[in-house]
């Protein structure tokens, strides 16, 4: 018969899932992810996997009670890696960045590097450390356990890793479905394209599967059906469960065989009971006394401890502790485990059996969450409370100190006092480390829960506010903070809290007043605080909230420049807020907008390398945009963007301002390959609906413009409703714009919410921004009717805009009066204004206008006929097939002789090359891959390899190596 207790049972029912496994593992990249509810047998199907795929594993397993410390499972795979590092070769300098990480590798790992400031600069070091250590272990597969307990930087890492994973590299993941955060569900849908992937889900067993068990467990053939669909039906399917029923019933001795089979008679005299959790308990109540109380202990702790943690907080001599350990190990209820997640006793090197043979500490634990949280409930709670006390004395001996398991063990016995204290040290800790998100969350339970009073309370507040702010994603604890501040605080606490309350509600898109009232509250507090003081004001010069005038927006950004004069000694932060105010100015037009940017520029250096030096330059680049100054736009976002690569590892930032690059690609007419990058701008920001409003209209907006008009207008529609929620105004113009010319070409009267923009911007003193779609209204007005109404507004607008910096301003005047005057002179006027931006679709359009007002007077219809053709060669180069069908009506209509019109989708180049086969042409030819290239181009690495492949064939080529000759790269 085989034992229960040390060999597990063959892997049943699980064959499909297995084999789906192995067939990704063996083909990195690849990511393989097991989901299923506790005791279902995702680590029994994952060690069947490690004897089978003939690699290299490296395992790591979240906890339960997680340490303020990041990165924890994966730094415990590492940790024995040994000589596997030389299997990529020599490791990059950037790998030092480990050593105070993994000082088990120091002799193995480059110097460590000179630390960064930025937080957020420093934690991209050590993911890229990450990355390159894991590519350096050739073909491995990295394992990560239960990731429904993972930190935020572990999450944030794999989502990382699988974005641009090492090529010799298979990852596996295993979590509980009901239980597992959102990021950890999308890691695989945002992995790269090149990855392998399976997804699988562990259903419970059968009663011909439990059959199945129950024979390789009891070592029979003579398992009969009925007594499998029994204990099928007691037990859910779960397969921890059935193994846990078969043994309780083997120590009953309730399982008389009678012959090759179970009798009838024994099977209804068994009364199993229905629930795992008695079943567990029934196995601990026959254990001896001492067993039971290491039992306890046990899961009091919850994760695996050394040896002495056990015996100091059970209450035994150690002689019957160690004595019941060696029984509750029998049993099959605890079980060792060979490495410990942090932490180890002082002077275990020197203890006999303090260290397994990897020469790290081991530990003994609960062989299963379901046992152990079936143990923990049963224990009364005046026990309970003491032994977490005693068990808080006991790990706060181990070095390092795991101050999260402390400040869990104080909390639970009932300890406030101390339990406060132990999570203000443990929040410090996470802070030093960046885990904010472990932070807020430590600090938060204290705060809602046993909030302390006087010095430590407010110490704890304001950390718990930074902490939600700088986490990597948005955690508002709204409630908590108007819990705190309405409590008796120092005014300069209170100042801070409602600076950060401010924040919160900014990252969650919460209404523009509300934001508002925070920011306003906090200048009145922070008179001693001149650095947060600037940034509140900053806050109230943002020009979202409604009947709020322009002067009173600029009284508060001038104060905010005045108080960033004051900060010479904090370039960074001086640099930030000048480039706040800088892209404030430059949406009303003020010319000041030119010099605080160069100001900005200076101070940088020109690269800017800090995160508020990149959302500095960010800023103003994508208001500049909106605004008509395309050349510095595009040179502020750039510059952005190879800044933001630098630091920012959850990518979020490089979406944000690739969204801003996209619409400026939009303006100027570069459409080519811009729906595929704005479809992985909206695939890669799915999670955070706030941040994509702008690449959703931009996406919208081009939908349109290439033919999707009905279904292009609904989802733009919708998208204007949530821009306008999260206070979007900059982005609204072009939504608007189109949704104009949508209405005019239909014939439909303009929407009164559309009209009213416009309103609303000019109260604001957003006109160099609103004159964007004032030619759209215009068009509209006159279609409707109401030429006179769209003349007027024109006047208005027009000196509303003098002496404001508004380089659309001419162009969009223009272009509006020819619509008021039907003058075919003012849309070639506007044409004109706009190839000197740039702006090579609204060129076209007006281009159109004047040839269709020409051809309709029947004045110069060469002159018209040579207008027309040009409009339609831009249109075609552009896709916009709207703007094409309309344009090529019109040139059949009157008879415009021309050439045919292009009907087979993209623009045609013959056998020259496209811009962007010519981009992807010089990219391969300097030796990237077609990874590198998707990735440096925001490309699907497939598009990558079709362009590549027209690139060869146009120019008679048949290798890469031949590409990079013929291009003077290093092929």
């Amino acid at each position: 018969m085989k034992s229960y207790i040390g060999d597990m049972p063959g892997l049943v029912g699980r064959s499909a899932e297995l084999q789906r496994l192995l067939a990704v593992v063996v083909h990195p990249p690849a990511l393989a992810v097991v989901e299923g509810e506790a005791g279902i047998g995702k680590t029994r199907l994952v060690s069947e996997l490690a004897s089978r795929v003939g690699r290299a594993m490296f395992w790591g397993r979240c906890a339960h009670i997680r340490e303020p410390f990041p990165l924890g499972p994966l730094l415990d795979a590492l940790r024995d890696i040994g000589t596997g590092i030389s299997a990529g070769g020599p490791l990059s300098p950037v790998t030092g960045a480990l050593r105070p990480l993994l000082p088990e590798l120091a002799g193995q790992l480059p110097p460590a590097p000179e630390p960064l400031e930025e937080r957020a600069a420093e934690r991209h070091r050590v993911f890229r450390a990450l990355s390159e250590l894991l590519g350096s272990l050739g073909e491995a597969v990295l394992v990560l356990e239960d990731l429904h307990w993972a930190d935020e930087q572990t999450l944030a890492f794999l989502g990382y890793l699988m974005g641009d994973p090492p090529p010799r590299l298979s990852v596996v993941l295993t979590f509980r479905g009901e239980e597992v955060a959102l990021d950890a569900r999308t890691i695989a849908a945002r992995a790269a394209p090149s990855v392998s992937r399976a997804q699988v889900r562990l259903e419970p067993l059968d009663v011909a599967e439990t059959r199945e068990l129950m024979t390789e467990i009891l070592g029979s053939e003579g398992v009969s059906e009925e007594f499998a669909a029994y204990l099928c039906e007691r037990t859910s399917g779960l397969p921890f469960a059935i193994q846990e029923m078969v043994a309780l019933l083997r120590e009953r001795g309730t399982l008389i065989r009678r012959g090759r089979g179970w009798a009838r008679k024994a099977i209804d005299e068994l009364n199993v009971p229905r629930a795992l959790r008695d079943s567990v308990l029934e196995r601990v109540a026959r254990l001896p006394a001492e067993a039971r109380a290491m039992v306890e202990a046990a899961a009091v702790l919850q994760v695996p401890v050394p040896v002495q943690v056990l015996t100091a907080i059970c209450g035994l001599e150690r002689e019957h502790a160690l004595a019941g350990l060696e029984e509750a190990l029998r049993s099959g209820l605890l079980s060792e485990h060979t490495a410990l997640s942090r932490g180890a006793p002082e002077g275990s090197a020197r203890l006999p059996g303090a260290l397994n043979s990897s020469g790290r500490p081991a530990g003994v634990g609960f062989r299963h969450m379901l046992a152990l949280q079936a143990v923990y409930e049963s224990i009364a709670l005046p026990r309970r409370q003491v032994l977490h006390g005693r068990a808080a004395e006991a790990v706060e001996r181990l070095r390092p100190v795991p101050m999260g398991q402390v400040a869990h063990h104080l909390q639970h016995a009932g300890m406030m006092e101390e339990w406060a204290l132990a999570a203000d040290r443990a929040a410090a800790e996470a802070g030093r480390h960046g885990d904010d998100s472990e932070a807020a969350r430590l600090l938060g339970d204290v705060l809602r829960d046993a909030p302390p009073e006087g010095e430590l309370l407010e110490r704890m507040a304001v950390r718990f506010g930074w902490a939600c702010v700088q986490g990597l994603h948005a955690q508002p604890g709204f409630g908590q903070m108007d819990e705190l501040l309405s409590r008796d605080l120092a005014p300069g606490v209170r100042g801070e809290l409602h600076f950060l309350y401010g924040l919160l509600l900014e990252r969650a898109g919460a209404a523009p007043e509300l934001r508002r009232e925070q920011f306003a509250t906090a200048v009145r507090h922070l008179g001693d605080r001149p650095e947060l003081a600037a940034w509140a004001m900053v806050g109230l010069g943002v020009p979202t909230s409604a009947g709020v005038p322009p002067a009173e927006h600029v009284y508060w950004l001038d104060r905010a420049l005045d108080a960033a004069e004051r900060l010479g000694d904090t370039p960074s932060l001086q640099l930030s807020v000048l480039g706040k105010v800088a892209m404030v100015l430059t949406t009303m037009g003020d010319p000041r907008w030119t010099s605080l940017t160069e100001r900005m520029t200076r101070l940088a250096g020109g690269r800017p390398e800090s995160r508020q030096e990149v959302v500095a330059f960010w800023s103003v680049g994508e208001e500049t945009s909106y605004a008509g100054h395309y050349e510095v736009s595009e040179r502020l976002l750039d510059a952005a963007l190879r800044g933001g690569l630098k630091i920012d590892s959850s990518r979020r930032l490089e979406y944000l301002i690739r969204s801003s690059l996209a619409v400026l690609r939009y303006f100027r007419g570069q459409w080519t390959g811009l729906g595929e990058e704005i479809a992985l701008l909206l695939d890669a920001l799915d999670e955070q609906p706030h941040q994509r409003v702008t690449a959703e209209l931009v996406a919208h907006c081009l939908a349109v413009a290439r033919g999707e008009a009905e279904e292009g207008a609904r989802k733009l529609r919708a998208a204007v409703g949530r821009a306008v929620e999260v206070g979007a105004v900059d982005a609204l113009p072009l939504a608007a714009e189109m949704l104009l010319r949508l209405c005019r070409v239909r014939g439909e009267p303009p929407a009164e919410d559309l009209t009213g923009m416009l309103a609303g911007w000019r109260a604001k003193g957003l006109q160099p921004l609103a004159v964007r779609m004032l030619p759209a209204l215009a068009g509209v007005l006159a279609a409707d009717g109401r030429a006179a109404e769209a003349g007027r507004l024109c006047e208005e607008l027009e000196r509303e805009l003098a002496g404001l910096d508004a380089p659309l301003a001419p162009a969009a005047l223009a272009h509006a009066q020819g619509f008021v005057t039907g003058d075919p002179a003012r849309f070639l006027a506007a044409a004109h204004a706009y190839d000197a931006l740039e702006s090579r679709y609204e060129a076209a359009q007006c281009r159109e206008l004047a040839a269709t007002a020409l051809l309709g007077g029947g004045d110069d219809p060469e002159r018209a006929g040579t207008l027309l053709r040009a409009a339609i060669a831009v249109f075609e180069e552009l896709e916009a097939r709207w703007d094409l069908d309309r344009a090529a009506s019109t040139a059949r209509r009157h008879g415009v002789a021309g050439p045919v019109r292009y009907r087979g989708g993209t623009r045609g180049y013959g056998d020259a090359l496209s811009p962007r086969e010519a981009e992807v042409a010089q990219l391969a030819a300097t030796g990237l891959s077609n990874r590198e290239i998707a990735k440096k181009l925001f490309l699907s690495p497939k598009t990558v390899d079709k362009h590549l492949s027209a690139v060869l064939r146009k120019l008679g080529l048949r290798s890469r190596a031949g590409l990079g000759q013929r291009m003077g790269g290093s092929g």
